[in-house]
């Protein structure tokens, strides 16, 4: 089965589905509000050198500055070569010594000084975008570096005759002191017409942004990405996509005109939906969505991982659940773990969750299971495009891993810290907010002796303290000489109290 990209546009959002053998393999969504900004190239400002860092904050126009390391400033000085990057950009000798010390920051930057900058990372959190001033424009078959020199293959692209036939072909056809390229995956069964031409409009689109950046002021956006779904053809639409489904006649119109200029060859393959089911409910797409945002994920089996996210690091732990095999023990967990390697790495991709991740695979004490399982991972995760680097499985059945994040996961695009329990994810049980109730009183036994107190409180604490807690109201009223009357406040959290003391009411005898 090929695979399919489906694409929902509303006035507010766009979501772009990739499906993979039937199955909803990756989702992006971009909202209007808030479109990402990876990719976008701003004219920025210095407004501080961080020499300790060895950093700079630039203010490209958002609310919070960007981040702009030295090794985004100057040419990646490395003692080796890397396929396409060899760290030489324009100006730079190279006859200089391996190994030398690059400028510091503050040889090369100064407060107040104009940059041209283009967004790597967009901002997370409390932390600003990441940005760099070695610019690439990315084409269909290649992409462009200004600032660098050296042609590089992608390394999708193992055939090496085929890979030196196409850095030839690219150094041939390039000007002198144009820059470098990198030659995508999509150019390896394409002419040479195709990549000239993908070549020049790239050179023509970078003269266009140097002209604009010299007449812009600072901070000032030069050039923007393209939208989500033009972005995601460009870079997904190979020839294992057999249609891409898009449910708004405007987009399949500017769709057809992309791939018209682009890839002219492929126009066919774009279909307008008109169902009137929304095309992402026939699909399935939106329960799996759905299913994508749950922390725990059943297996086939009966088995299950659990998913956790949190600012440090992601867990994911896999359990047999009621998944109990029909021969022996270690068959049952080697079962369990195999089947969850799959699974971990299609929530990986499915959630874009980045960053570092720990995976507690079910304990083996065969060997050989855990390299297996091992194995495994490691060639599931050549599905995934985005870099990952993993750590052999330790005794203990843990694998250590990191996928690089480079935009918001999931959870982060659809939702919002809890504000009943703020983001932690749990709460004080009400018997332990009636415990902090009698101890706030007891430290306040000057100011209550002798007094009605009121203990304000949410339903759920009342109805513990009108009942199971009774004993603890008599005993404070007997030791403290006071008379507590519980009020309900419906608006409390079930964590949120007060105590109020009053002048006490003599009782009529």
């Amino acid at each position: 089965m090929r695979d399919e990209i489906l694409i929902n546009v509303t006035l507010q959002e766009t979501r772009v589905a990739v499906i993979e053998n039937g199955v909803l393999a990756e989702l992006y969504i971009e909202r209007n509000a808030d479109r990402g900004i990876v990719g976008n190239i701003y004219k920025g400002r210095v407004v501080r050198v961080l020499p300790g860092m060895q950093a700079a904050f630039v203010d490209i126009g958002m609310d919070r500055a960007a981040f702009l390391y030295v090794s985004e400033v100057i040419p990646h000085w490395r003692s080796g070569m890397q396929d396409g990057f060899d760290g030489l950009g324009p100006g730079v000798d190279p006859s200089s010594p391996k190994g030398a010390s690059p400028p510091a920051i503050e040889e090369l930057l100064q407060d107040g000084q104009d940059v041209l900058v283009q967004v790597t990372k967009e901002p997370l959190g409390t932390k600003g975008a990441q940005i760099t001033t070695h610019v690439t424009l990315p084409g269909r078959y290649l992409v462009y570096m200004p600032t660098f020199h050296h042609i590089g293959v992608s390394r999708r692209i193992e055939d090496e005759k085929k890979r030196a036939q196409l850095r030839k072909m690219v150094e041939d056809m390039r000007p002198s002191d144009s820059g470098g390229f990198i030659v995508r995956t999509a150019s390896v069964d394409y002419a040479e017409k195709a990549l000239k031409a993908d070549m020049d409009y790239l050179m023509k689109e970078w003269d266009a942004i140097c002209q604009r950046s010299a007449s812009a002021g600072s901070p000032n956006i030069i050039h923007r990405e393209l939208s989500l779904d033009l972005k995601v053809i460009r870079d997904l639409l190979n020839e294992n996509v057999r249609k891409v489904i898009v449910d708004c006649e405007s987009q399949y119109a500017e769709i057809l005109s992309f791939m018209e200029r682009f890839m002219g060859d492929r126009v066919d393959a774009v279909e307008l939906y008109r169902s009137e089911t929304p095309l992402f409910e026939s699909a399935g797409i939106e329960i799996e969505i759905a299913r994508a945002l749950e922390r725990r994920v059943w297996l086939k089996s009966g088995g299950y991982i659990v998913i956790d996210q949190t600012e440090a690091l992601n867990a994911i732990d896999v359990n047999t659940g009621r998944y109990v095999g029909k021969r022996n023990f270690e068959e049952t967990i080697l079962k369990t773990n195999l089947e969850a390697v799959k699974e971990i790495v299609y929530q990986l991709r499915l959630r874009n969750i980045g960053g570092l991740i720990i995976i507690d695979f079910i304990d083996m004490a065969n060997t050989q299971n855990r390299e297996r399982v091992y194995q495994s991972l490691e060639e599931e995760l050549k599905k995934d495009k985005t870099k990952t680097t993993i750590l052999k499985m330790s005794e203990l059945g843990l694998v250590e891993m990191t996928r690089k994040r480079a935009r918001e996961n999931l959870y982060q695009v659809l939702c919002e810290p809890c504000p009943y329990c703020e983001g932690k994810g749990y709460l004080k049980s009400r018997t332990t907010v009636c415990h902090e109730i009698f101890r706030e009183v007891r430290k306040g036994a000057g100011i209550y002796m002798g007094k009605q107190v009121n203990l304000y409180v949410n339903p759920e604490v009342a109805d513990l303290l009108f009942n199971e807690e009774r004993d603890g109201i008599t005993e404070l009223e007997r030791e403290l000489e006071i008379m507590v009357e519980i009020m309900v406040n419906n608006s409390f959290h079930q964590e949120q109290f007060e105590v109020e003391a009053m002048a006490r009411i003599a009782s009529e005898d």
